[in-house]
């Protein structure tokens, strides 16, 4: 009888959840421009008016390309402070961790306000690549947490082995460590890019309308009236995030990635 409730329990959690979804998918296959669910007819044409129209196709090619620039720089920035912060022990070393989680731990406005204030005093406000850059500040803190906890993971008698053997720092790196934390690489990357995706606050404050990512394609649109375009964009990014997760998950230790570690001989 508890396993039966408990079972019920988390179906109508599940449920729940999902249900933003499910009337978000239907409305995305609604046969005229209407917002009604159950959709009235069944049309798929919503989704290829995505990459057909050229301004959502704009829209998401300006999405895709700054969460893939954005995410590659949030990498480049956590990977050299994780290493730092593994091989140099030192008591003022939480700091510089800290600054690498800060950016994230902030309320999402004002990291936009302060990026805004400073690109504007720089004069660079509006330059579409001030987005990246602001991005990949903001989402530094997910590659930077995975990477720690790939470096964490690795035995340190290896290094030193290598050390002994005569390797210096940069083959120790190429040779020893990088294979090992390469998943916490990807799984750090993924991350960062799906999130980008996303985002609309701080790029909508970095940018304006000079650069048009799709969600604030969304939020423009929304002035003229509701397609739903704006419900099949959504079930894209969705499917987009589980089909990236699952190959997290397929191909990578999830769990340990998320900083859940196994105990031996469990």
């Amino acid at each position: 009888m508890t396993a039966v409730f408990r079972n019920f329990y988390f179906f109508v959690i599940a449920l729940f959840l999902a249900l933003p979804l499910i009337v978000v998918a239907g409305v995305s296959v609604n046969q005229k421009q209407t917002l009604a669910f159950p959709p009235e007819g069944f049309s798929t044409s919503w989704y290829g008016e995505i990459f057909l129209n050229p301004e959502w196709r704009n829209a998401l090619v300006a999405s895709v390309t700054l969460a893939l620039l954005s995410a590659a720089l949030a990498v480049a920035i956590a990977l050299p402070l994780a290493w730092f912060l593994w091989r140099r022990v030192a008591p003022w070393a939480s700091i510089f961790q800290l600054l690498g989680v800060a950016p994230f731990t902030l309320p999402p406005v004002i990291t936009a306000l302060g990026m805004l204030t400073f690109w504007a005093t720089a004069g660079f406000y509006g330059q579409p690549w001030t987005a990246v850059v602001s991005h990949a500040i903001f989402f530094v803190t997910l590659p930077l947490v995975t990477l720690s906890l790939g470096f964490t993971s690795i035995d340190r008698s290896l290094v030193e082995a290598a050390a002994t053997m005569g390797a210096d720092e940069r083959t120790i790196f190429r040779t020893v460590v990088l294979p090992l934390i390469l998943p916490y690489i990807v799984s750090g990357y993924a991350f960062a890019f799906v999130l980008s995706l996303n985002e609309y606050i701080v790029a909508y404050m970095t940018v304006g309308f000079t650069m048009e990512t799709l969600p604030i394609k969304i939020f423009n649109a929304l002035r003229y009236g509701y397609t739903p375009t704006m419900a099949s964009v959504t079930v894209l990014f969705v499917a987009t995030a589980a089909v990236i997760f699952g190959l997290v998950a397929r191909f990578g230790d999830l769990p340990k990635l998320l900083g859940a570690m196994a105990s031996d001989g469990k």
